[in-house]
């Protein structure tokens, strides 16, 4: 695998941070499978084509290799011949061995970070990926199938004596044998299943997909045929018998809005009848034709959706209790509502969102991948690995310390309250040898340490210390042998040694760039202000137009647009609904509420908005009446964080005709940004108008430069569209201000003090060039 970092000296390379590099050399690394190599243990001395300081040798094949991995750069502007590449390459080599002379890749701080990365570098190499494909390609196929299935649980640990074992398939057996002579499935799994929820169900879990049982129970759901009687299946539950009772193309994934009635299951009748009664109102209400929006805010229990419309998270099957997802699903056409349906939380009233089908395999992979790694299925992927790396290691126990470390087990141990013995020694318990001279001596105390840590209670009857012993020092040594693979990564891979370098480098460049350039670039506002006179003649600003663009698919569209923009605010013509109001009354009712909140929504939604809110009264009513309500809806939208300042407040007072009509406050939206103009006109088509403004020198838009440079209007037709450019103002040539180059400065500042930097390192560590090395690298 070839990896492509940017050029040194780059914009991208002068802010890579060790652990944007990281991330950049971990997905590049994905690319193809590591080869293990065993390195020889002799060989001849590779040609040096730099040395730096007159000891530190930088070898052809290093430098011929970081050379290459930027000629493969996806970028093209990245890349440069062999000669000029030399000189980035001798640049950062100088900034890293600035920062090991100055002691950076000791500390201890530098050491944990380095750990990290390697860590993280490693799982590549740790994880079988063929293995892993496979299995998210699986979960994939099996996601199109929903299967209902009975099971029965007869429970025994994995620490279990072989005798219990035994007896618990031995009762598996007989419970499969009674269904085999024709007893029903659900009478026998409420005669022996141990499954809390058998009293209920019979056994019948209803309809899952993939990642909602574990792995060894989809197994057999999934490959079993319909109408089937597995053989008793081992998990570490215990053994199970799996019935097949039907298989159906899935339903996807659906989302529905509710209001929930909340009923508790111990609820006396009084509290079940008013619960009922309330959602049957609600339902009448909907058929009336109310909104649901509206009704989720007034009725629904459920604080966590009613101010969202009652709107829950999309579910699929499986993920939601049964009752509410069969309704969910009976549902059809969007926008289309259920009659009320009881669950365990209450009564619910469904609104149906959208049903989405299954996503293609291309979006799912990396999530499927993710699951695949940390449900049960990691387990077969762990196991897959270790059986590789038992044919690559040897493990050699030291067996008197071995029983004398299982020996130390006792009833703590079941309690989950272990303690590692005061007398521990640091013998050796096991240890790892592998190819190339590698060894890993393993102590004691280390498997001491993991019991403790690891150590569970445990309340399962029948079960000893000795087992749960002898169980967790066989995870241990599996543990040893992946950490005995990843210690032995730097001999077996050499990819990963030259990626593991890379990765240091780029954190010591970091840390000195940090240190003598960029900190000092963004902080020394002195050196800024001086650089900035020194090179004054550099900010300068070319004449420019201040202009206005209004671009339209025709003349309609350009009109009512330079009309909507003769006066700021500028009119949207757009509203909301009137607040109406009963006589005399200045307070928000709760339905007024509701309404004023969408309202509020709109405006945060858009802080370029501006709101007309104008209150009347009508003829019965006193003249403070209108003042009232101007008042209770202006006090509403500040105290939800509007400015008072984005609010035209207009009292009418009797302006409107006598009754209902009169008795009202309107809502009027303007904006102050041309952009929303442009927006509400284009409405469902992309870019119908579009509305620029800025200063423009010349080069930097097409239609400015087609016109003469004075000020006024023009209009004209451009690719099937009809274009106004007004330029309000001519602004001729002058230099920058300070403030107004300070984001140019800053940059040139920060190339002025890398340069001064490099050129003290080329005088500290002198550069030697090999130029027959470099000349054979050139042919």
């Amino acid at each position: 695998m070839r990896l492509s970092l940017p050029p040194f000296g780059s914009p991208t390379a002068r802010r890579l941070t060790g652990s944007a590099l990281l991330f950049w050399l971990v997905t590049a690394c994905k690319t193809s499978a590591p080869v293990a190599t065993t390195p020889p243990q002799t060989a001849p001395p590779k040609p040096v084509v730099l040395m730096l300081g007159g000891n530190k040798a930088f070898t052809s094949d290093e430098f011929f290799d970081s050379f290459t991995k930027n000629q493969l750069s996806a970028d093209s502007s990245q890349r440069t011949d062999i000669r000029s590449y030399l000189d980035l390459y001798t640049n950062l080599k100088l900034k890293v061995l600035a920062a090991e002379r100055s002691g950076r890749d000791t500390t201890e701080a530098f050491r944990e970070e380095m750990a990290t990365y390697r860590k993280q570098l490693a799982q590549t190499y740790l994880t079988d990926k063929t293995l892993v494909e496979q299995l998210t390609s699986e979960a994939y196929q099996r996601m199109q199938q929903e299967v209902r299935a009975s099971h029965i649980l007869i429970p025994v640990t994995e620490e279990a004596a072989p005798a219990d074992t035994l007896a618990a398939y031995q009762q598996a057996l007989a419970a499969r044998q009674r269904i085999q002579n024709g007893e029903p499935f659900a009478t026998v799994a409420k005669a022996v299943s141990k499954d809390p929820t058998v009293a209920r169900n019979g056994g019948d879990l209803g309809y899952f997909s993939v990642f909602q049982t574990i792995y060894p129970f989809e197994n057999v759901a999934y490959l079993s045929p319909v109408g089937s009687l597995s053989a008793p299946v081992r998990t570490r539950f215990g053994y199970h018998l799996i019935q097949i009772n039907d298989r159906r193309p899935s339903r996807g994934k659906i989302q529905v809005a509710h209001i929930l009635v909340r009923l508790s299951p111990t609820a006396e009748p009084t509290g079940v009848a008013a619960a009922k009664a309330r959602i049957d109102e609600v339902y009448a209400r909907l058929q009336a034709g109310e909104s649901f929006e509206t009704l989720a805010k007034t009725y629904s229990d459920d604080v966590n959706s009613k101010n969202a419309g009652g709107k829950l998270p999309p579910f699929a099957t499986g993920q939601n209790v049964p009752a509410l997802e069969e309704a969910a699903f009976a549902l059809t056409t969007p926008g289309s509502y259920s009659p009320p349906v009881r669950t365990n939380y209450g009564w619910h009233v469904l609104k149906l969102i959208e049903r989405r089908p299954i996503e293609p395999f291309a979006e799912l992979a990396p999530a499927i991948r993710q699951k695949v790694v940390t449900d049960s299925r990691s387990e077969v992927i762990r196991q897959t690995m270790l059986q590789r790396l038992g044919r690559e290691y040897t493990v050699t126990e030291n067996e008197p310390v071995k029983q004398a470390a299982l020996a130390k087990a006792d009833s703590s141990l079941v309690q989950g309250r272990w303690r590692i013995p005061a007398t521990t020694d640091e013998s050796t318990l096991l240890t790892i040898n592998g190819a190339g001279g590698f060894t890993m001596n393993v102590p004691v105390s280390k498997f001491f340490t993991f019991v403790q840590q690891k150590q569970l209670p445990r309340s399962e009857a029948g079960l000893t210390s000795q087992r749960i012993m002898q169980r967790m020092y066989t995870r241990f040594v599996g543990d040893q042998l992946l950490a005995a693979e990843e210690a032995n990564l730097d001999r077996k891979y050499p990819e990963f040694r030259n990626l593991l370098t890379e990765v240091r480098d780029g954190v010591l460049l970091s840390q000195m760039m940090e240190e003598k350039v960029w900190e000092r670039s963004l902080t020394d506002s002195t050196g800024q202000k001086e650089f900035y006179e020194r090179n004054k003649a550099k900010y300068t600003y070319p004449a420019r137009a201040v202009a206005t663009i209004i671009d339209a698919t025709d003349d309609k569209l350009l009109a009512e647009a330079k009309a909507r923009l003769a006066a700021s605010p500028y009119p949207l013509k757009r509203s909301a609904a009137d607040l109406l109001f009963d006589p005399n009354q200045t307070a928000l009712s709760a339905v007024g509420r509701d309404a004023l909140f969408e309202v509020l929504v709109t405006m945060v939604k858009n802080p370029a908005y501006v709101l007309d809110v104008a209150a009347s009264h009508d003829a019965s009513e006193k003249d403070s009446t209108s003042a009232g309500r101007l008042r209770s809806v202006v006090t509403y939208l500040t105290s939800n964080g509007i400015q008072l300042a984005r609010i035209n407040e207009k009292d009418l007072q009797g302006a409107r005709t006598n009754g209902n009509a009169a008795r009202r406050v309107s809502f009027t939206y303007l904006t102050t940004a041309k952009q929303d103009i442009a927006r509400v006109l284009s409405g469902t088509v992309t870019n119908a108008v579009t509305i620029t403004e800025g200063i423009f020198a010349k080069g930097q838009n097409a239609y400015v430069d087609e016109l003469p440079w004075q000020t006024g209007a023009n209009t004209f037709a451009k690719n099937n569209r009809v274009v106004q450019v007004t330029i309000s103002q001519i602004e001729q040539p002058r230099p920058r201000t300070f403030a107004e180059a300070r984001g140019a400065v800053i940059n040139d500042y920060q190339t002025y003090l890398e340069q001064r930097f490099l050129a003290d390192l080329r005088q500290k560590y002198p550069v030697q060039v090999n130029e027959d090395e470099l000349k054979r690298l050139l042919k």
